[in-house]
């Protein structure tokens, strides 16, 4: 393929040629050959593809709410096309054995993908560092998440053994010491931000800094939802990521969203969310990523203190962020970064998150003059609701996987065959 005349990120007009599975060719103008299949792609951006660190597809466990199928199909539809699966599916991915059946449904991916292992009680190092492993994910730090929950001395015993094994330990930090109890009387949505306050993300993430400093071991920070989480990983040497909800949502949307807007951590004030918004613009945070997290509208529309956290996000992040880069929020290089060049270099992906030489030829191709209001009718989740619904995204004409493209908005069939590898054991 040939792709002329498209716009890249930081604002160049360039032919692009693709040759297999890799860019082999970015300049000012490039001669067509007998074998190019040429696409005009004048007045469109032409992106990497997003790399989501940070996704829960549900299977093993709860196909009901998410398949990998489903999941990967709404990631290609967004323009996503590395995604990381985090562990606490059923059963959790805690060991050799969990990891080989997730992996068995992982099959049916129609983008790249890790996989995350798990820390319990129970769980089993070995066995987990002797698979392909993408990192330990979602490590809980003194949080009452049950099943995956871990204390600070299993903690610290995981970032020895990660250390050692050469892989990166992704942390939730919220202290449950410093939860709020005194509004456990209260039913309305807005309680659940209440009661996980923003001093426990902050003084979580302090003391998980804290430990991997003194091990001279290097952590990153899942879904942070306070400047002071964002502004202590920065200090500290270490990265942090922040979800889509936390980028564009407050507690002033609850009274809409009521418990659809339950998620660990929770909503935070409108004040909190701008200063989390400015870091992301400056580039103080170092990625966007989902915490895609479905449950069915049923298992949502319950009691604050009954509904299950967590909302969708993988399919309308990219539109969502090109959409701000379009009304002057971000630049499109700054959305580049945060979505595929910052994980790619963090999570030691090479040969992605660039539109370069060499490159695998994971791209995105997008209209900017066709802004959409986001309906979940028009999304590919299973769970068949979004929180963003109303809000206006880019979304792809196309995205392409490798050299292959496996997601096509104008086309009778949307979606190719499935594709989706393993990056740490393809092309790493």
């Amino acid at each position: 393929m040939l792709i002329q005349n498209a716009t890249l990120a930081d604002g160049r007009t360039r032919d692009v040629r693709i040759t297999g599975d890799r860019i082999t060719a970015v300049s000012e103008s490039l001669d067509d050959s007998t074998d190019d299949h040429v696409v005009d792609a004048t007045g469109k951006r032409l992106l990497p593809g997003m790399i989501d660190v940070h996704v829960h597809f549900r299977q093993p466990g709860f196909g009901h709410k998410e398949t990998w199928e489903t999941g990967t199909k709404s990631a290609a539809a967004g323009g996503v096309t590395t995604v990381v699966d985090q562990p606490n599916t059923e059963p959790p991915t805690v060991d050799g054995e969990a990891f080989d059946e997730k992996f068995s449904y992982a099959e049916s991916a129609h983008v790249d993908f890790g996989i995350n292992g798990g820390v319990t009680k129970s769980w089993q190092p070995a066995e987990l560092f002797d698979r392909p492993l993408f990192a330990l994910g979602e490590v809980f730090l003194a949080d009452s998440t049950g099943e995956m929950g871990i204390d600070t001395s299993l903690f610290a015993d995981a970032l020895d053994r990660a250390s050692e094994a050469g892989v990166t330990v992704t942390v939730h930090a919220e202290d449950e010491t410093l939860f709020d109890d005194t509004v456990r009387d209260r039913n309305d949505a807005d309680a659940w931000s209440a009661y996980r306050t923003a001093s426990a993300e902050v003084a979580a993430v302090e003391r998980a800094c804290e430990l991997a400093t003194e091990r001279d071991v290097r952590i990153h920070i899942a879904h942070t939802s306070t400047p002071g989480g964002i502004d202590t990983a920065a200090a500290s040497g270490m990265t942090c990521e922040v979800s889509p909800h936390h980028l564009f949502l407050s507690r002033e949307d609850l009274d809409e969203l009521g418990t659809h807007g339950v998620m660990n951590p929770p909503l935070r004030d409108e004040t909190l969310r701008e200063e989390v918004y400015e870091r992301v613009a400056d580039g103080t945070v170092d990625m966007i990523a989902t915490d895609h997290a479905p449950h069915t509208a049923a298992e949502k529309d319950v009691g604050v203190w009954d509904a299950p956290s967590g909302v969708p996000g993988v399919e309308t992040v990219l539109p969502m962020l090109l959409a701000e880069a379009e009304t002057g929020g971000f630049t499109y290089e700054r959305v580049r970064d945060l979505t595929a060049n910052n994980p790619a270099d963090v999570f030691d992906l090479p040969d992605r998150g660039t539109v370069a030489e060499g490159n695998y030829a994971d791209l995105v191709l997008v209209d900017p003059a066709e802004l959409t209001e986001i309906r979940a009718e028009n999304l590919h989740t299973k769970c068949t609701w979004t929180p963003f619904e109303g809000r206006e995204g880019l979304f792809p004409d196309w995205t392409m996987l490798r050299g292959e493209i496996v997601y096509n908005r104008s086309a009778r069939e949307s979606f190719g065959t499935p594709r989706g590898k393993n990056v740490r054991v393809f092309g790493n």
